[in-house]
């Protein structure tokens, strides 16, 4: 594991038990899976590259936008699938035919695979990164080396 990744592990760790809030980015208040992101963003890089928009639950869904794939796509780097590592990281599709819209950070590889997310009705936890997961995950991007 490099300085980098190692750095962005911790980051998302220090996080686990903050309560699942929506919109929101505030270590031990409240985060969503998208402000556990941001908030590591801050720890390990700096001011973050946008202003996020207020969104719904359902954002994206109605019109079919793969918004956050196309927010990754300009502030994260982009990887094949098979090169997994720690600190990468992970969009998900939560339901065929819907949008991804679900992050997470991979925490471990191999055989216990695991990644931190925040998750509604859970908070931000680290959960193995089993079957049912992997199957989920769309696409996969690094953290830049430094903030964009």
């Amino acid at each position: 594991m490099t300085h980098r990744q190692d750095q962005i592990v911790r980051a998302a760790r220090s996080w686990i038990g903050t309560p699942y809030v929506h919109q929101s980015a505030t270590k031990d208040a409240g985060c969503d899976c998208l402000g556990l992101l941001r908030g590591i963003w801050r720890e390990v890089l700096g001011t973050e590259p946008a202003i996020i928009p207020a969104y719904s639950r359902d954002w994206s869904e109605p019109q079919g936008d793969e918004r956050l794939w196309q927010a990754a796509r300009r502030h994260l780097r982009p990887k094949e699938l098979s090169a997994e590592d720690v600190g990468d990281v992970l969009l998900f599709r939560m339901r065929s035919g819907s949008v991804a819209k679900h992050l997470g950070v991979a925490s471990r590889v191999g055989a216990s695979a695991g990644f931190i997310h925040a998750y509604s009705g859970h908070g931000v936890v680290e959960s193995p990164l089993g079957i049912s997961w992997r199957r989920r995950i769309v696409a996969r991007f690094e953290f830049p080396t430094e903030a964009i």
